[in-house]
């Protein structure tokens, strides 16, 4: 990609706050999800898109935060081809690998913590952060390539990878580490030493390919495009790629590792039709999920309120509020587990068979009660982040702001 040398050709900061409202959106939608894990009943008992055991609103519960991970790694995908218009290609690259590392530093340290509660950190859980973390890194080193080969790298894993999907099939066909780190999820824990082990969530690939088609998609945020132009490629990209997941997943051919099928009453069609694979994330997966946030940016760009000055102090704090959010839940949860009159042995025993210590199955509230803890913890958080948000802003000279 050449240099850009003349600095003020950057993005408006419009068109940044569009970006930041939908991360925002998003990153509100996931605390649900998270609220869910560590305080519905049936939470470590039952799968919510278990069509026999859910009810149509867990399964929406559920199946609404499946918009998270992709659209943010798709934004960091943006954000990164923002940072080059900029930065030169060295200066990108090597912001994009350090704060990779980093990220994939927190995951495994300061996240990881937050979601066990385990201060000998006997299971490592490799989730969101790692992928993110891991694919900057990836990233980082392919900027120095040509554009156009970034985007066909990018094309090629996100629409190719599924291929991987007959291989693993069979049921004689084994993995190994190397294998579970780029494509396959079966939360198999590798042992790092006698007690303590990793477990592989979110593979790499085909979440280092949509932070490259991310990427790509930045150049339309470049000062030649004009707003209405913009807006009219993403249409119809975002279109196409509801096109593309209703023709592939209706034919039931390829895109998906699951086929749906009919079920006994319609609705549960429906759910099964709409029951994408997200470990690791496959085509149909991304593709109901980047359509959409292409038209939501679309309409974002030119829609400005209270809410959306509200909701992007969330999207431009992710990092910060992502970390807060996990310790506020673990914390309650804790309270609430020995509220109950139980034991850290019990927390101990539990903990060998679920990643969440603190938690029991069986145990929890109603899922209005979830609905309702969600927005007290998100409406906790706002003062926090917009004070951060103000610290950011004011300070930017501390070089280390933007790694949080």
């Amino acid at each position: 990609m050449p240099e850009i040398q003349d600095k003020s050709l950057v993005a408006s900061a419009k068109r940044i706050e569009s970006i930041d409202i939908l991360r925002g959106i998003v990153m509100v939608i996931m605390a649900l999800d998270h609220i869910r894990d560590f305080f519905h009943i049936t939470a470590n008992s039952a799968n919510p898109l278990d069509l026999e055991t859910t009810t149509p609103f867990l399964y929406f519960t559920r199946w609404i935060t499946h918009y998270c991970a992709p659209i943010f790694v798709f934004l960091t995908g943006i954000s990164a081809y923002l940072q080059s218009l900029r930065k030169s290609t060295s200066e990108l690259s090597g912001f994009l690998i350090k704060r990779g590392l980093w990220f994939a530093f927190m995951e495994i340290t300061v996240i990881c913590f937050a979601l066990t509660f385990d201060p000998f950190f006997h299971k490592i859980p490799l989730q969101t952060i790692w992928a993110i973390g891991t694919s900057m890194v990836l990233l980082g080193f392919v900027v120095r390539l040509p554009f156009g080969l970034i985007l066909s790298l990018g094309l090629l894993i996100v629409f190719g990878h599924n291929l991987l999907d007959y291989p693993e099939a069979n049921p004689d066909f084994k993995t190994n580490l190397l294998w579970d780190l780029l494509h396959k999820s079966n939360w198999k824990g590798f042992e790092i030493a006698k007690g303590h082990s990793f477990a592989i969530v979110y593979p790499l690939l085909p979440w280092a390919g949509l932070m490259m088609l991310g990427y790509c998609t930045g150049v339309f945020y470049e000062p030649k495009f004009s707003a209405r132009d913009r807006n009219r490629i993403f249409l119809r990209f975002g279109f196409g790629l509801l096109l593309l997941f209703f023709a592939l997943r209706f034919a039931n051919i390829y895109g998906d590792p699951f086929p749906w099928s009919f079920q006994s009453i319609p609705l549960k069609t429906f759910g099964s039709f709409m029951d994408v694979h997200k470990y690791p994330p496959s085509l149909m997966y991304m593709c109901i999920t980047i359509g959409p946030a292409l038209l939501l940016l679309t309409w974002l760009e030119n829609f400005e309120n209270r809410f959306t000055k509200t909701i992007q102090i969330y999207g431009r704090t992710a990092f910060f509020y992502y970390i807060l959010h996990f310790y506020f839940m673990h914390f309650a949860a804790w309270i609430l587990f020995y509220w109950r009159g139980h034991t850290y042995q019990q927390a101990l025993v539990a903990s060998k068979e679920l990643p969440l210590m603190y938690l029991l199955p069986g145990e929890g509230f109603s899922l209005p009660a979830v609905y309702l803890i969600w927005i007290v913890l998100v409406a906790i958080l706002f003062p926090i982040c917009k004070w951060y948000d103000a610290y950011k802003t004011n300070h930017k000279e501390k070089w280390w702001l933007s790694y949080i």
